[in-house]
């Protein structure tokens, strides 16, 4: 029945009808914010609007989700990591580039990963950490892997560990963990790495191994 209403309206008419009904629907203010608080998601908001415009509702809809899932992807691929630190004052171990006057436990690398590991990011993940060895101020005895943020592991993840902990073994550092998930635990029995590491290196929080290095570095 619509079809035959419409019939007689101009279509300049009609089309002024739609406009005026997407300027509506056109927030400069909402895309303001965006623009100051993530611009990633600025883009993918102008990119889509973009690709509406240019093939379609369908279409451009489809290439929005297509770079958001490419954008989810880069951050899984390239994460933030960080080296951790006591700040004065400061309750628990903090990113030593937000906190420059935290004080660094000598002989102890506490290193922090923030996201999944898994194939796409298992080789960086290894190659920071001998980086934070290697860049260390002191002589380094002990890494330390502060795992909170790591909710899940792969097989590809599983052999870039055993690598990590070969490579650390080579240079007399021992790898530890410290607050893993329980079903990324699992995941590691599951793919034989309790078996090589023992239960010994895992640890509920950070504070203990962190204890024990200072005790082995001080001396009684």
């Amino acid at each position: 029945m619509a079809p035959n209403l419409l019939r007689t309206l101009p279509t300049a008419a009609l089309a002024a009808v739609v406009i005026a009904s997407a300027v509506g629907l056109f927030e400069v203010a909402g895309l303001r914010r965006i623009y100051r608080i993530q611009r990633w998601e600025f883009w993918l908001s102008v990119a889509c609007f973009a690709g509406v415009a240019v093939f379609g509702a369908i279409p451009g809809i489809g290439l929005a989700i297509v770079i958001a899932v490419i954008e989810f992807l880069w951050d899984g691929w390239r994460p933030y990591s960080a080296i951790l630190g006591r700040p004065a004052g400061v309750e628990g171990y903090h990113d030593v580039t937000r906190y420059p006057e935290a004080r660094r436990i000598p002989g102890l690398v506490l290193f922090r990963w923030d996201a999944p590991l898994f194939f796409a990011n298992a080789e960086l993940f290894r190659e920071r950490v001998l980086a934070a060895v290697a860049e260390s101020p002191t002589p380094v005895q002990c890494v330390v892997v502060a795992a909170a943020p790591v909710t899940s592991v792969d097989v590809t993840a599983a052999d870039a560990l055993t690598e990590l902990d070969e490579a650390l073994l080579a240079k007399g550092v021992e790898l530890r963990f410290a607050e893993v998930k329980d079903p990324v635990k699992d995941k590691l029995k599951r793919f034989g790495l309790f078996n090589r590491f023992g239960e010994t290196r895992f640890f509920p929080r950070s504070t203990r191994p962190c204890r024990d290095i200072t005790e082995r570095h001080e001396g009684p």
